[in-house]
């Protein structure tokens, strides 16, 4: 599949209708012309999950969970199996971590270690960041940037591209820096505020979207959204077709 002229979807985007009605809410993603997702909340109901995105048709590409210092990171690797998952990306590191360069390098040799084991399965592992780690700054530079430094190299970033920009750091010169590290990219729009619920379709808000895709060509592209004011499988759909019509 082309990650790049078909995007995916985070299904927190649509995590309240998913709970209300998960046959229903996938039935819908796909019929909005989505052919993958990234999943959330998947570890202990991967099989049930699995079940349901077949029904769909819709394919999960990627899948949101805690990898370091949890006490059965194995479980997680057997269930991103049984969902036939490409990567596992840890959702956050929490803000108190991202301070001090021997914090970064710690987190650093915690993903090295589940690198070894996703490995093994067959499985990449990353992170995926929001404003924070761009807010902090150690020895002058974005504290995502030191991390991605001292990373096993078998670990990828999906960098947020919103929270990047949110962060005060240009979403494009970051994605230029961090180069093919950069593997899966989380596309949303709208004010650069921490009001979530002010959050547009790509092409209506304050990120250069054009700009954010020529810098990380490769990288497959997963709308989310945080939250949104508005009926939001209409957002969603505005979003893949925005990104559609620029590959096309």
């Amino acid at each position: 599949m082309d990650l790049q002229s078909r995007p995916s979807l985070q299904l927190y985007s649509v995590r309240r209708e998913f709970e209300a009605d998960p046959r229903g809410t996938l039935r819908r993603v796909a019929e909005l012309g989505y052919e993958s997702v990234e999943v959330v909340g998947f570890s202990g109901r991967a099989d049930l999950l699995a079940g349901l995105l077949q029904e769909s048709g819709l394919r999960a590409i990627s899948g949101h969970a805690h990898l370091v210092g949890v006490p059965d990171v194995e479980a997680i690797i057997r269930d991103a199996q049984i969902l036939g998952l490409n990567a596992v990306i840890d959702p956050a590191i929490p803000r108190e971590r991202w301070s001090t360069r021997h914090d970064i390098e710690e987190s650093a040799r915690g993903f090295a270690a589940v690198a070894e084991i996703a490995a093994a399965a067959g499985l990449e592992v990353g992170y995926h960041n929001h404003e924070w780690e761009l807010q902090s700054v150690i020895d002058g530079r974005p504290a995502l940037e030191v991390f991605a430094e001292v990373l096993d190299p078998r670990v990828v970033l999906e960098v947020d591209t919103f929270w990047a920009e949110v962060g005060g750091v240009s979403a494009p010169g970051l994605l230029s820096r961090l180069g093919d590290r950069v593997r899966y990219l989380h596309l949303k729009d709208g004010p650069l505020t921490r009001d979530t619920i002010s959050q547009l379709p790509l092409g209506q808000g304050a990120v250069d979207v054009p700009a954010v895709l020529a810098a990380a060509p490769r990288a497959h592209r997963i709308v989310e959204f945080d939250d949104h004011d508005g009926d939001i499988f209409a957002a969603v759909e505005a979003s893949r077709r925005f990104l559609v019509d620029r590959a096309a």
